[in-house]
């Protein structure tokens, strides 16, 4: 376990910081206890450190840091859910071993000529994705390249079943706990520019009405420029020009994802806006701004056209390696409960904004023709309104609001569809770097070619719910050192500005006993920051409300008093002070304006 010291006379006592979940979800209540300060000399109040548990008395293990360090706070938070970063002397002897083994071209395509970028995030270190395009008639060829890690990694070797351990990369701020080892994820397999790399190749043939065509070959590729998603933004926007004599393969990748999203947009996949925090490190300084992207009839930019041209590599790979009964694992995507579409319909209606008419009773694919119209028509209403008002929190509400109305997706050897997409297959094949599922297709699609073996079918259910569940739970400690260096930054705010607000917030989450509020500091265009704020806040506030305890109405978008009035909506514009910044919890404590000042 993962304590904070607290100094206490001649004890010293140790509280703890991150307490594990219970089985229903909630954290259960944090241990604490007393240490002598002889028995711990080393610590000091403000220190963090791990301890373990013996009988009735505590061991401490080692130090960690200091709880005012972001870095040393979510060091322990990976100390406390059992993560390590580091690998085995094993694992790394055995990736050493095979990456002087992996390098051979025989066999292989020689597409080392072939105009060739990676495009990612200004941060990113490992690059498993490259592109190249070009026009050609009244279409265009794109290769989608992809590091070819199974080369690398033998199925059942030591990195092998270290990487299913794992099964994902975990991604938090400043830092990443890797699938594979770094001489793999940041060398060798990272398609690094003007380095020969091993890849695998899909060469789609892309028109007006989506991919015409498709082939697939191992590889040996060049990539001629690092590009950035700002980068490709500005070219698209007229502002620059791309590196390395690649305008033209930036321009035909530009147009065939525009085809492709257009083609989706009329077999009715689903378009979500999303939002997510970006939070930067630079030594003790910690910046946070909130990134949205997508949305129905958004132009395409660099993050949408490396979207949609993995979407459509992972489609063509789903398709050929299911029509040669290569046993996979799918990324399974289920339709949408017609009871939640009806709920979220209301849930719309009752936010004053537009809805579509549904069917008296929907079939579970009408169900998902249904939700994507009542984003579409949600989202163009609030396209509208932006024009009006600034209310970007609206915005987040209502994502947030149809993200609860899908289901999960999932990994499975069956071949079941994705609904959110449309997609009649489905499967995880462009970032085997940081996923294990898409290792396992890369491993099918190369048995299909008749250059390797699957997996076998024996197992791969079991395979599917395991990394189900490690996804599922690297997407929570993500989220939960999100929320750390949200408040962190918060914090480092108070201590600059002193008391903060009050602060134009607006409602995004309403719980039985809290409002969630997210609100800005500056000139953010999105409020990066989320606070809580407890519902026993409204007691009495407003003119004739009741002094009874409020309550959350039944399609929980509203807080009523016991008299039935609305005292919160969800998006609704609301002034709050920031009370308490507890970063080792992630948490944001906020009280009201004065009355009167919220409306």
């Amino acid at each position: 376990m993962v304590c904070q010291i607290e100094g206490r006379g001649r004890y010293l006592l140790a509280r703890e910081v991150f307490p594990a979940r219970s089985p229903e979800g909630g954290r259960l209540r944090p241990l604490s206890f007393a240490v002598r300060r002889g028995a711990a000399s080393d610590l000091a109040a403000g220190d963090l450190a791990a301890f373990r548990l013996e009988g009735r008395g505590a061991t401490l293990v080692r130090r960690i840091g200091r709880v005012d360090r972001l870095g040393d706070l979510l060091a322990a938070l990976l100390a406390a859910r059992g993560v390590t970063a580091s690998f085995s002397e094993e694992v790394e002897r055995e990736a050493a071993r095979q990456g002087r083994k992996a390098g051979g071209r025989e066999g292989r395509r020689d597409l080392t000529s072939l105009p060739t970028c990676t495009i990612d995030p200004a941060d990113a270190k490992d690059h498993d994705d490259a592109i190249s395009a070009r026009r050609e008639g009244e279409g265009v060829r794109v290769w989608v390249h992809i590091a070819d890690v199974s080369a690398y990694v033998p199925a059942g070797g030591a990195v092998d079943r270290e990487a299913l351990e794992r099964a994902t990369s975990t991604y938090l701020p400043g830092t990443v706990v890797p699938m594979l080892p770094e001489r793999l994820s940041n060398d060798l397999c990272s398609l690094k520019e003007g380095k020969e790399r091993l890849a695998v190749s899909v060469e789609l043939v892309v028109g007006k009405r989506g991919v015409r065509e498709a082939s697939f070959y191992r590889s040996v590729i060049r990539s001629d420029a690092r590009l950035t998603y700002e980068q490709v933004d500005s070219v698209l926007g007229g502002r620059a020009v791309v590196p390395a004599g690649l305008g033209e393969t930036v321009a035909a990748a530009h147009l065939a994802a525009r085809w492709l999203a257009a083609e989706r947009r009329r077999r009715g996949a689903l378009e979500l806006e999303s939002f997510e925090p970006e939070v930067r490190v630079r030594g003790e300084k910690v910046r946070v701004s909130l990134r949205r992207s997508g949305g129905p009839g958004e132009a395409v930019d660099a993050r949408g056209l490396i979207e949609q041209l993995m979407v459509a590599a992972n489609e063509a790979v789903a398709a050929r390696v299911a029509g040669a009964s290569a046993p996979a694992l799918y990324r399974v995507h289920p339709r949408p409960d017609p009871r939640r579409v009806e709920q979220l319909r209301d849930q719309l209606y009752s936010l004053d904004l537009p809805t579509v008419p549904l069917p008296e009773r929907m079939a579970p694919h009408e169900a998902a023709k249904a939700l994507s119209a009542l984003a579409h028509t949600a989202y163009r209403h609030l396209a509208s309104l932006e024009r009006r008002e600034d209310r970007p929190g609206l915005r987040l509400v209502v994502a947030s609001l149809i993200l609860r109305s899908v289901q999960q997706a999932f990994y499975s050897p069956e071949y079941r569809g994705h609904a959110a997409l449309a997609s009649t297959a489905y499967c995880h094949f462009t970032s085997p770097i940081r996923r294990y599922p898409d290792l396992v297709v890369h491993r099918a699609l190369l048995a299909a070619l008749g250059e390797g073996r699957a997996a076998s079918a024996r197992g791969l259910d079991e395979l599917g719910r395991w990394t189900s569940e490690r996804e599922r739970e690297a997407v929570d400690l993500e989220r939960e050192a999100d929320g750390i260096a949200r408040a962190f930054a918060l914090l480092q705010a108070v201590r600059s500005n002193g008391e903060l607000g009050p602060l134009a917030g607006e409602v995004v989450g309403l719980s039985p006993g809290a409002a969630y509020v997210a609100f800005r500091l500056g000139r953010e265009r999105l409020p990066p920051f989320e606070g809580v704020l407890p519902l026993r806040a409204l007691r009495g506030r407003g003119k004739g409300h009741g002094r009874g305890r409020p309550e959350l109405n039944d399609l929980q978008t509203a807080v009523c008093d016991p008299r039935g009035r609305t005292l919160l909506r969800l998006g609704m514009a609301v002034e709050v002070w920031v009370s308490a910044v507890e970063p080792e919890r992630g948490r944001v404590l906020l009280s009201l304006a004065p009355p009167g000042r919220y409306r």
